[in-house]
């Protein structure tokens, strides 16, 4: 049966490719985890065509149906560490960085005129 042990084989790499991404993230390489996201993606998407065709034929044995769904939990996790990690930055950034302040203070609304953010930096 080529296609339980391809599905297997697909799992497996998506398996190594979170554990080498969460290694990559708890190292702060930034390089490491853009190659290992990647590496990542072309995993999952080799896994799911081959989950496809399991599911489609019935090969879709219960232990692997587990595994999948902590992989699941997995890349969820990974991602909302992520999330974390990003707004850490840019609270960090807004400090560091702080928006001009408006010039008339308050709009005919009675808000705060707040510019919108550039990626330039103004000296």
């Amino acid at each position: 049966m080529p296609v339980p042990d391809a599905l297997e084989q697909s799992v497996a790499q998506v398996e190594g490719r979170l554990l080498a991404l969460g290694e990559a993230l708890g190292e702060h390489r930034a390089e490491a985890v853009e190659t290992e996201a990647a590496e990542l993606q072309r995993a999952l998407a080799t896994a799911l065509e081959q989950l496809r065709r399991s599911a489609r034929d019935g090969h879709l044995t219960l232990p692997l149906r587990q595994r999948l769904a902590l992989a699941s939990g997995r890349v969820a996790a990974q991602r909302e560490s992520l999330a974390r990690a990003s707004a850490a930055l840019d609270r960090a950034i807004d400090v560091l960085l702080p928006a001009p302040t408006p010039h008339g203070g308050y709009s005919a609304a009675g808000l705060s005129e707040r510019q919108a953010r550039s990626a330039v930096i103004q000296a």
